[in-house]
């Protein structure tokens, strides 16, 4: 094979790849974008398309999910090779498109995040003049919105009749660790488990509960994450002189009618039994009377 047929197969093997490529669109995102509540969010997203694709007219679509439970964040359209991207009367101002899609920057911005924007995003390219054109990155930007642990309660239930127990509610992204202590001892608690779906609503949120606490006693609960912790404190007041008076007031007066009849009971009994004993003695008297006179 001499240079000129070399050189001519490796040119049909390049204009081959080349003309493979061209026929492909693609979508290019970051796996994981991480902030922390309150600051922006920046998920980059560009794409390519086949240099003969005519494209004047496109919309560009950001969602948040996937499929059928997707939510539309975003979306603005260019008409006729407009460099603007105009969106609707509707859109959230928090989201805007911070990159030039012209030049194949569909970059999303969104500001003041909040743990409720943690989740899957998905940006796309829709071309109106062709029929069921849309082309999307499968994989998507996993956005995760950090934020420092936050008590959002701390309560008492139950009765002193009952059991009393202490709840804590704590909110943070790494979900918190929560701790109780008591008189500087640690105490067990009960932590409801977290969900385990990232798309669950209260993924962020958890409740601990401490069991069998005592009137008189102080408990503080402490809830960190890598980005802080937060600390609240409950003291369960004794119960008071008047409470534990009127407690022993109810007491006896559930206790003198039950002595009462008690002792009328045992009245009636010895009264029974005296009319009992002179029964027999009047008996034993008539018999002996009867053997006398016999």
């Amino acid at each position: 094979m001499d240079i000129r047929h070399l050189t001519l197969m490796l040119f049909l093997i390049g204009f081959s790849a080349s003309s493979a490529y061209d026929d492909t669109w693609t979508i290019q995102v970051s796996p994981e974008v991480r902030t922390i509540e309150g600051y922006p969010a920046v998920l980059p997203c560009s794409f390519t398309h086949p240099t003969h694709t005519l494209h004047s007219s496109m919309n560009v679509v950001w969602r948040l999910g996937h499929a059928r439970t997707s939510t539309v964040l975003f979306r603005c359209s260019s008409l006729n090779g407009s460099q603007q991207c105009e969106t609707g009367p509707d859109q959230d101002q928090r989201y805007r498109l911070e990159g030039n899609h012209r030049e194949h920057d569909l970059t999303l911005r969104i500001s003041s995040t909040g743990l409720q924007d943690s989740g899957r995003y998905y940006c796309s390219v829709e071309l109106p003049d062709q029929l069921h054109a849309n082309y999307e990155n499968k994989m998507g930007t996993r956005l995760r919105v950090e934020a420092p642990p936050r008590i959002l309660s701390l309560s008492i239930g139950g009765s002193a009749d009952t059991r009393l127990k202490a709840l804590c509610q704590v909110q943070g992204s790494p979900l918190p660790d929560v701790q109780w202590t008591g008189l500087d001892e640690v105490l067990d608690a009960v932590n409801e488990a977290a969900p385990r779906s990232q798309e669950a609503p209260d993924r962020h949120k958890t409740t601990s509960q401490l069991l069998d606490i005592q009137p008189g006693g102080q408990y503080t609960c402490t809830a960190s994450n890598p980005l802080g912790n937060d600390q609240a404190t409950v003291y369960i007041l004794p119960p008071s002189p008047e409470m534990s008076q009127i407690n022993n007031t109810r007491h006896d007066t559930l206790t003198v009618p039950l002595l009462l009849g008690l002792a009328l009971a045992l009245k009636l009994l010895l009264f029974l039994g005296g009319l009992g004993v002179l029964f027999i003695k009047s008996q034993v008297g008539s018999k002996n009377q009867d053997h006398s006179n016999e």
